[in-house]
């Protein structure tokens, strides 16, 4: 063969080829175009930890502690599964390499024994399997059950209700109740939980089928519905000898619940509750304090998070990850803008008035608090020169708000004036959506990429009362600094104070001691219940040597 022709024939194999090769390219699932989309942000991001963790920088002789530290992070201390498709959710195996350090809070042994164990049951009892359709055939005939005709598969319903904030506290309160109770938790998919988390548990769903048969109810469920517990006990309708019981009961744990609601908190009202299969529940509170009030429960959580403030912060982080979606959002943003400072400080401003401002004396209080706390400097009126041999120190100033006021007025503060030490400020916000947009999807999409980024900062100040500060200090598990709730549009003194412990507040807590059945103060039941910095009658889980 002459290499003319040899020539001709290798041009006509690529003339051949090239089509075949773009259909299957085309025919490539979208996870795998994520994945190569997604290859230069991973190569960036490995740079990055190979630069700041001398573990990983150095290696070892034998290669095994660098690859076994890797695999700790990137499975979060062992709270994560293996097994994923990685393309699905990117964010579940990528997050770790966006802290600047593992978190120093560990999980318990116990704790992970117990999350493989659920997933284990989640498996076998998850939706459209033999139990569960066992189970929802006698939701659908009749109202009653008996004992003969229990299965090892019961359920806690989440019913999606209340802002992001509120919503994700919840999932995480029911999600220990679940493991607690040995029941299988199902979400209620709302208008947009699927559009921003991925599926936490392997092999299975947690969403609730839409064809679920009380579905259609649940926006009318309330204290009077037939079927809540509260109401039940009010009519004398439970008997805990009785070998007949509800086929569910609705438990309200709104903020406006009643003194028969909130006894499913004590231990005498967890036995009727056993036995009923369907257990369908609306919350806008985070109410895992009032688990820890309870002595059944004791033994079990004490052994799940010996460290009793990192409930939330170990529960979050395995349960709730950025979609992709909502991922490309967080990692955009942290590249363009905060990647390259040498400190990054969060701020998160949420104000309960009628608009969201911006209003002087939040201002004010802004600045007070970190001028106090020596997080920013202040600026040169003087425009005094600045030693040229002297590096700055960059900072990125992460806020969040409904309002562009605060942002904007902090901007021109450093953009306009030079820093008294020189330090080079820079002041982000990623949205300004002016008021509160509860289920719209593009708002809770930027709601949930803005409490992320929150959780990646060094430092971090939230507001009081404001649950979107709460899911960001669990998720970067931060002791912030908190802004302190003005009273008649004034600033407090002090302006801020430094929270005692990473965990949420649980604004509604019945103030009743179930032992002695009467009213008390519940913050003084135990040593690791405590009220709340920012709310008063509120509960929070401290650790016992934690400065209270």
């Amino acid at each position: 063969m002459t290499s003319y022709q040899l020539s001709t024939k290798i041009i006509a194999i690529c003339l051949i080829s090239l089509p075949l090769f773009v259909a299957f390219r085309l025919s490539l699932p979208f996870s795998s175009f994520w994945n190569q989309t997604l290859s230069l942000a991973d190569a960036r991001v490995l740079d990055k930890v190979s630069r700041n963790d001398s573990s990983l920088a150095q290696g070892s002789e034998d290669g095994y502690s660098q690859s076994t530290n890797v695999s700790e992070d990137k499975f979060l201390g062992g709270l994560l599964p293996p097994g994923f498709n990685e393309g699905s959710c990117v964010s579940r195996y990528q997050s770790w390499l966006y802290h600047k350090k593992p978190s120093p809070h560990k999980p318990s042994a116990y704790l992970l024994s117990r999350l493989r164990a659920y997933e284990d049951l989640h498996k076998r009892c998850g939706p459209y399997t033999k139990s569960y359709n066992k189970t929802i055939k006698q939701l659908r005939s009749r109202n009653i059950v008996s004992s003969a005709e229990s299965s090892e598969c019961k359920y806690v319903v989440w019913v999606s209700f209340s802002g992001l904030g509120n919503r994700i506290l919840t999932v995480a309160s029911a999600f220990l109740y679940a493991i607690l109770t040995n029941r299988v938790l199902l979400i209620d998919p709302g208008k947009d939980m699927p559009d921003l988390f991925c599926e936490p548990f392997p092999e299975t769903s947690w969403l609730l089928p839409t064809n679920f048969p009380l579905k259609r109810r649940f926006d009318k469920f309330n204290q009077k519905t037939p079927n809540s517990y509260g109401n039940m006990l009010k009519r004398n309708k439970l008997n805990a000898s009785s070998e007949l019981f509800p086929s569910y009961l609705y438990l309200h744990l709104v903020h406006d619940y009643d003194d028969h609601d909130r006894l499913i908190f004590c231990d005498q009202h967890q036995t009727p509750m056993n036995r009923v299969p369907w257990l369908i529940m609306k919350s806008d509170n985070y109410f895992v304090p009032s688990l820890f009030l309870s002595p059944s429960f004791d033994q079990e959580l004490s052994r799940l998070f010996p460290d009793k403030a990192t409930v939330f912060h170990h529960l979050s982080r395995y349960l709730f990850h950025p979609s992709n979606q909502v991922w490309g959002l967080i990692t955009r943003y942290y590249w363009t803008y905060l990647a390259k400072a040498d400190e990054t400080i969060g701020i998160q401003i949420r104000v309960f008035e009628s608009s969201s401002g911006p209003y002087q004396h939040v201002m004010d209080q802004i600045l007070a608090c970190t001028l106090k706390q020596n997080l920013l400097p202040e600026v040169d009126q003087q425009e005094s020169s600045v030693d040229p041999s002297v590096k700055p120190k960059s900072k990125a100033v992460l806020m969040t708000s409904l309002s562009a006021g605060y942002f904007e007025n902090l901007r021109n503060m450093y953009w306009e004036h030079p820093t008294v030490t020189g330090d080079l400020i820079g002041i982000y916000q990623p949205s300004h959506e002016e008021y509160q947009q509860t289920e719209k999807q593009s708002h809770d999409r930027k709601a949930w990429a803005e409490m992320y980024l929150l959780s990646l900062t060094d430092v971090l100040i939230t507001s009081a009362w404001s649950t979107f500060g709460y899911v960001a200090q669990g998720l970067g598990g931060l002791k912030p600094l908190i802004l302190f709730k003005p009273e008649n549009r004034t600033v407090p003194d002090p302006p801020c104070g430094r929270v005692i412990s990473m965990e949420p507040c649980f604004h509604a807590p019945p103030n009743y001691d179930c032992k002695a059945k009467t009213g008390a103060d519940p913050g003084n039941l135990v040593p690791h219940v405590r009220h709340c910095e920012d709310m008063s009658w509120g509960l929070k889980l401290v650790d016992r040597h934690d400065d209270i």
